[in-house]
C-alpha cells in the first residue's frame, strides 16, 4: 500500500507563509510524480502544484510567483512552500500519488485576513 501523510497547516495571517510536507511510503517515490490538491469550502478538489519525477512543475495560474512544489528523494518527502499568502488559499491541502491514485489525509491551511 502506499501512504502519503500531510503536515505543515495551521492557522497564518494574511502576507505570511507556511511549507506543508507529504511523507510517502510504500511506493518508489523517486520515479513517481507528486502533486498538491486543495479543497476549499463550498468548492471542487483543484490541482495547485505539479512535480515530475525529473523535478519538472507546474502551477495553478492562482499560485504561480508565490507557492514552490519540490521534492526531496532522499527523504521520499514531498514540498509546498506557500509565501504571500491570501484568503483565498484556505483549503484542505492534500498531497496525491498519480501513478497510484493515492491521497493523502489532507492538512488544513487557514488564511486569515
Amino acid at each position: 500500500q502506499v501512504q502519503l501523510v500531510e503536515s505543515g497547516g495551521g492557522l497564518v495571517q494574511a502576507g505570511g507563509s507556511l511549507r506543508l510536507s507529504c511523507a510517502a511510503s510504500g511506493s518508489s517515490f523517486s520515479k513517481n510524480a507528486m502533486a498538491w490538491y486543495r479543497q476549499a469550502p463550498g468548492k471542487q478538489r483543484a490541482l495547485v502544484a505539479f512535480i515530475s519525477s525529473g523535478g519538472n512543475t507546474n502551477y495553478v495560474d492562482s499560485v504561480k510567483g508565490r507557492f514552490t512544489i519540490s521534492r526531496d528523494n532522499a527523504k521520499n518527502t514531498v514540498y509546498l512552500q506557500m509565501n504571500s499568502l491570501k484568503a483565498e488559499d484556505t483549503a484542505v491541502y492534500y498531497c496525491y500519488e498519480p501513478g497510484s491514485g493515492y491521497w493523502g489525509q489532507g492538512t488544513q491551511v487557514t488564511v486569515s485576513s
